[in-house]
């Protein structure tokens, strides 16, 4: 018997063994309007997995240049896109489970309330809360000023080079944040390079105050925000948007239904999951997907075979 290393280029966390997929759709191209979305839920998607897994990823299915924590590079001619994406929440890692249950507020004065665990997770510091420059810790290197870093020296030595940020569940609640504590420190040329933010699942940030600073930010330094949800996920529509609590989401969303058809709302549908008008539509719509999986490999065949032959197709 030989023990599964944790640490191996190879090794797949539970949520890596859903989707083994690593290399990149080479039929979207970098001019496609999808490719940045594209690239962003890969990412997303294999910021679960080790160091060593994501490094063989970028260097070797994605091509691209470097890998820093979760950050890559790529070029298209003299443009370069730097990428930026949050590890959403890990199933049996108890810090990410207390970030997402923890539902108090941190206010940022002139911005809004915002959600404590996900401000604590990016490096809220519990003395000081978010001073402009701390001294960094190598061996224990809070996120937000450690890529902050990271991002100025790589934009310094490429003025044509921007980034993204993205991330699923946690990990697009990350990406909002970011943005907004780098409003907050002024950081008007980081901001200036900031191409877009595109976020998966991503849970409800702050309140109707932040919302509204944060349309602003994005409109000032020209921010593309895209929010994608799909059907009936639970993550989306958590922290719950009522009376009490006063979580909003803000933007548009992009919404997909269980036979991926998307639509751009205002907000997702049944906004707060727990309705009883919606059980038995969710519970129809979740054994359609139950019994969907078993026939998915059939149907991706038949599609791929009828591109190789389209006269026969026809016939």
């Amino acid at each position: 018997m030989v023990l599964p290393n944790k640490e191996s280029p190879e090794y797949l966390t539970t949520i890596g063994l859903l989707d083994i997929r690593r290399d990149l759709d080479n039929m979207i191209k970098h001019e496609d309007p999808r490719y940045v979305s594209a690239l962003a839920v890969m990412a997303s998607k294999s910021a679960y997995e080790n160091k060593e897994h994501i490094k063989e990823t970028v260097e070797t299915h994605w091509k691209d240049n470097t890998t820093q924590g979760f950050m890559w590079s790529g070029k298209n001619g003299d443009f370069e896109l730097i990428g930026v994406c949050f590890r959403g929440t890990s199933p049996f890692n108890a810090k990410d489970l207390s970030s997402d249950v923890d539902l108090s507020w941190y206010k940022l004065p002139g911005i809004g309330k915002v959600h404590a665990g996900f401000l604590k997770a990016l490096g809220l510091q519990k003395s000081k809360g978010w001073p402009n420059d701390i001294q960094l810790d190598d061996k224990k290197p809070y996120a937000y000023y450690a890529i902050r870093e990271k991002l100025r020296k790589r934009l310094e030595n490429n003025p044509n080079a921007k980034f993204l940020l993205t991330g699923h569940s946690l990990g697009g609640a990350l990406s909002v944040v970011f943005p907004a504590i780098l409003a907050y420190h002024d950081e008007t040329n980081l901001l200036s390079k900031l191409e877009g933010v595109y976020t998966f699942g991503q849970p409800r940030v702050g309140d109707h105050k932040f919302g509204e600073y944060m349309k602003v930010v994005l409109v000032t330094y020209g921010v593309t925000y895209h929010r994608f949800v799909y059907c009936n996920d639970l993550v989306p529509r958590v922290p719950f948007d009522s009376s009490d609590l006063y979580f909003k989401h803000f933007g548009g969303c992009y919404y997909y239904n269980s036979f991926y058809k998307g639509q751009v709302l205002a907000e997702e549908t049944n906004k707060n999951y727990f309705s009883i008008f919606a059980i038995i539509p969710m519970f129809a719509n979740a054994f359609w997907e139950l019994l969907r999986s078993f026939i998915m490999y059939y149907q991706g065949r038949l599609r791929k075979s009828s591109k190789i032959c389209g006269p026969c197709a026809k016939i």
